[in-house]
Formats: C-alpha cells, structure tokens, sequence
C-alpha cells in the first residue's frame, strides 16, 4: 500500500501543495486554528494512508501540549515543517524518520 502526503494549514498554505497534485489537504483557516487544528491533525495521524504531514512550523504553536507531543514524537507519519527559519529542526526530523543522525561527525 503506498501512502501519501499530506498538508495541514490555511488555504493559502494549501493550495500550492494542492496544484502540484497533493490529495489529502486539510485546511484550518487562520481564525479557526486554535480551535480546529488539533482534530485536524488527530485525523491526519490516524490515517494510515499518510506516510508525511507537512504543516507550517509556526502551526504548531496552535497545538495543544498532546497533540503536540504526538506530533513531535510521530515516526510514522513523519512530520515536515516548513518555515521557520535556517535548520528549523530538520535534521531533528530527518533523525526521527530514519533513526539516524547524518550530519553526526562522530559515527
């Protein structure tokens, strides 16, 4: 079974994942976020047809602390946050999906 991508966020933040043929997009406009965010990712990590969730780093703030500690910790799913700024712990992502640290210059 392949699985696929999915986007959590605005509908400005969709729509460009969306055009460039991302099915499974969950929008959660801006003044909705405090109160719709949390079941839309609950949803989205529930599925098991999602292998990556990509959401806007600063959509996590909008979180509640369990929700977020899932997200953080999910392998599968993997989380991708875009934004941010440099590094905006993607190496920290890519750690957790593949178990190993790349850019460590001890192994």
């Amino acid at each position: 079974m392949s699985q696929e991508i999915a986007v959590i966020g605005s509908p400005e933040f969709t729509t460009g994942f969306r055009l460039a043929g991302v099915r499974k997009c969950e929008n959660v406009p801006e003044d909705e976020k405090d109160d719709r965010l949390d079941e839309a990712v609950e949803e989205t990590l529930a599925d098991d047809g999602i292998g990556i969730v990509v959401m806007r780093d600063e959509d996590l703030d909008h979180l509640s602390r369990t929700v977020r500690r899932d997200v953080e910790g999910s392998v599968e799913p993997v989380l991708v946050t875009l934004g941010g700024g440099a590094g905006s712990g993607l190496r920290e992502q890519i750690k957790r999906a593949i178990g190993i640290d790349l850019m460590d210059e001890d192994e």
